[in-house]
């Protein structure tokens, strides 16, 4: 498989509409139990970016640093493997250098302290990111107002911004949003929600809130358990 092969399977294509190709400051939203895929998919999302020649920053809250680059690590050569990626070890090398990883302790995680380093990093030109994954940000602890802080910054920095949130099993709003979240979904371009299947060996993705794209493909994606990718042979 050629590089544009596999990302033309990256779920994200189905997630954007034509309309927000052009729009580069959004919000997105991946939630799940613990432990269905939640890193995986943002690991994926940030892989999308890199694949094509852009550069992302990855907001690690209470993991380390070598913990979040063996993700991306074992996440690439899981994909290579089953895709069979021609060139798989130089592809690899050649998009990880536009990747960086910050880590934050989960009691100094705030979001002025990350617009700060954010700052620093483009100020002394060493990357400008379009996309940035946030993995381990606890929205059981925050308030509207950090997340529109949040929004802001997306827009001021033009860049796309995904987050993971545990989701609650119970309380949903009227949109269908689950707990912590409910309520915040206005603030989000694209909402989906993780579901594992029994006895599969594929993962759903429904699509909560999204684009124009959704009409497209439906509400629901079907996701490879390993690579995280677009799969059309679920058993």
């Amino acid at each position: 498989m050629l590089k544009q092969e596999l990302i033309e399977k990256n779920p994200i294509r189905h997630l954007k509409g034509e309309s927000d190709a052009k729009e580069s400051s959004r919000m997105g939203l991946v939630m799940a139990r613990a432990g269905v895929g939640k890193t995986a998919l943002l690991v994926q999302i940030a892989l999308d970016t890199l694949m094509n020649d852009k550069q992302v920053v990855h907001v690690s809250v209470g993991q380390s640093l070598d913990k979040t680059k063996l993700w991306y690590d074992d996440m690439f050569k899981d994909i290579a493997e089953v895709c069979k990626l021609d060139n798989a070890g130089e592809i690899h090398d050649s998009i990880m250098h536009n990747r960086m990883i910050i880590t934050f302790n989960e009691s100094k995680f705030s979001r002025a302290k990350l617009e700060e380093r954010l700052h620093d990093l483009v100020q002394q030109n060493v990357i400008k990111p379009s996309c940035m994954v946030v993995d381990g940000f606890d929205f059981g602890k925050t308030d509207r107002a950090v997340l529109e802080g949040m929004r802001d910054l997306a827009n001021a920095m033009n860049l796309q911004i995904w987050f993971s949130a545990v989701c609650d099993e119970g309380t949903d709003s009227q949109a269908g949003v689950p707990a912590p979240c409910a309520g915040m979904e206005d603030l989000f371009n694209t909402v989906v929600l993780l579901q594992p299947v029994a006895q599969s060996d594929c993962i759903d993705l429904k699509i909560i809130k999204g684009s124009a794209a959704v009409s497209k493909c439906g509400k629901l994606l079907k996701l490879d358990t390993r690579t995280f990718m677009i799969r059309e042979d679920c058993k």
